[in-house]
């Protein structure tokens, strides 16, 4: 019965593999050509001038926009991706943490990278007759509306 009871007590300490090896949020870097312009996103976080570095929360797809006098807005949508390590903590829930463990991993996005990574956004100058141009990812996945803050 003892030796039941500290297997549960183990699991229950590493359960979460993932959260706790990677955490629930990552660093976003944001860069603009020019640099200098004021970047904002759909989710809230936002800086006055270009590069910018975010801490967001794994599992948040969000859209950033890039302003910048005498420059049309610019804008690139960011997305999740299940990644090699993402995928590596939450496989090591099966030796360790169990189905507790897989379930905080999934619903903290522990196991998920954003892409792109950097965001790179070229702006172009207004009255110019190229179109804008964005950063683009897959239409497979379309971005979900994203809490501003962590996930605990």
């Amino acid at each position: 019965m003892k030796n039941i009871i500290a297997v549960i007590a183990i699991s229950c300490l590493v359960s979460g593999c993932g959260t706790i090896v990677r955490g629930t949020t990552e660093k976003v870097t944001v860069i603009t050509e020019p640099s200098g312009a004021a970047i904002t996103t759909s989710i809230g976080p936002a800086c006055p001038s270009s590069p910018c570095t975010f801490d967001i929360s794994r599992s948040a797809e969000f859209t950033v926009y890039a302003d910048k006098p005498g420059y049309k807005r610019g804008e690139a949508s960011v997305g999740t991706k299940l990644t090699g390590q993402g995928a590596a903590g939450f496989a090591g829930n099966v030796l360790a943490g169990g189905v507790v463990g897989m379930g905080v991993d999934a619903v903290t996005g522990a196991s998920l990278d954003h892409y792109p990574n950097p965001v790179k956004i070229e702006l172009e100058r207004e009255g110019s007759k190229a179109s804008s141009r964005k950063t683009k990812r897959s239409e497979k996945s379309k971005p979900a509306k994203a809490a501003t803050k962590p996930v605990s």
